[in-house]
């Protein structure tokens, strides 16, 4: 892109967006700083956009506003604000659409940075329906920008990064800030509909390792099929109510204690859901249940993989990324606990506040790039 057009896209309002298979992550720049003189000459659809997403915290029936992960008094290209991150299912993708359209946000910017799939799929509705262009950012170049961004602006004042200490005991857990300052080289592992494992050596040498399909949407699609749920929240919920060994099979449950010879107790999963083809066991089980096994399912196998590629490029440290982890520390720490206990202490699993707002942050600075 010619850096002149690129130049004129700094005009106000600053957006990123990340459109997933399953949510649309949006960062917005709400500039503080605004002289009298600037609010004088600011036209009449920029001021109705930034107090419409700066007064709200809902949006419609599924927009969200994290409110609490808002970074305050940011200095971003010179500008002091505050950064704002709002999501909705990609599924409401043509509401949102419309909405620019009304607002007539083409008057104000003709681009917009976008990243992640559903930004080539939805270019012909931006451009038909809106009249705005997408900047088509390539998803995981944007993920690490983002994430190294936000680790080194901090998070108010307190760490981006933390990890869990005896992540099992629910007395003796405790969530601990760590440090990145020296994060290279580690193994990010972006969990949302599916999973991508990237092996990042710096901030301009990665590659993706790889990959499985099995991931958050696989976690939801699976529990609307089992439970009759509707939601990630009301999934998770379910799931926190559950007791998966009931509907697992386990070490113990074939060898009636630990498999002593290959180091496997007792009270790991043989196999998911394994206890399901007998069935007394089937009608003994909840809805609950189904959930937090479908759960431990999507995470074992997460963490299995994770650890595989760690052992594969010879990287200690795990950062977990994604919007399955979104208020699912269920997860989080069934994660912490398989890393450490499988790696014999070798391998720390680490997690991030902004979980699944990395991408829409790199398609953020993406945009100020003057380059």
């Amino acid at each position: 892109m010619p850096q002149g057009t690129k130049l004129e896209m700094k005009a106000f309002p600053w957006f990123g967006m990340d459109i997933g298979g399953t949510l649309v992550k949006l960062v917005y720049f709400e500039p503080k700083d605004i002289t009298a003189e600037e609010e004088q000459e600011e036209v009449e659809n920029l001021k109705s956009i930034r107090k419409y997403l700066t007064s709200n915290v809902a949006y419609g029936s599924t927009g969200i506003r994290d409110v609490h992960l808002e970074l305050k008094d940011l200095t971003l290209c010179g500008r002091k604000g505050n950064l704002h991150f709002i999501r909705f299912p990609t599924q409401d993708m043509p509401a949102f659409i419309h909405m620019s359209r009304d607002k007539h946000f083409s008057s104000l910017q003709t681009t917009l940075c976008a990243t992640g799939g559903g930004a080539y799929k939805f270019e012909p509705d931006f451009r038909e329906m809106a009249d705005l262009q997408l900047l088509k950012l390539d998803e995981l170049d944007c993920l690490i920008k983002g994430v190294l961004y936000i680790d080194s602006v901090k998070f108010n004042g307190h760490s981006e990064c933390y990890y869990f200490e005896n992540p099992t005991d629910p007395v003796q857990c405790q969530k601990k800030p760590y440090n990145l300052e020296n994060p290279y080289p580690l193994l990010l592992v972006n969990i949302g509909s599916g999973v991508s494992i990237l092996a990042v050596y710096s901030k301009d040498n990665y590659k993706r390792v790889t990959g499985t399909s099995l991931g958050g949407g696989t976690f939801l699609g699976l529990c609307c099929l089992l439970t009759g749920c509707s939601t990630f929240e009301e999934a998770l919920e379910m799931a926190t109510r559950g007791e998966s060994t009931t509907v697992d099979k386990l070490v113990r449950d074939i060898y009636g204690g630990d498999y002593e010879r290959f180091g496997l107790p007792g009270w790991a999963v043989a196999s998911s859901f394994g206890n399901m083809m007998c069935k007394e066991k089937r009608e003994s089980i909840c809805k609950e249940d189904l959930a937090r096994a479908t759960l431990v399912t999507i995470t074992n196998n997460i963490g299995s993989i994770t650890r595989m590629c760690a052992l594969n490029e010879n990287i200690d440290r795990v950062v977990f990324v994604g919007n399955f982890l979104r208020i699912n520390t269920l997860s989080m720490k069934l994660l912490a606990y398989a890393m450490d206990y499988w790696s014999k202490g070798q391998l720390k699993a680490l997690f991030l506040e902004h979980e699944g707002y990395f991408g829409s942050v790199g398609a953020l600075l993406e945009l100020l790039n003057p380059t």
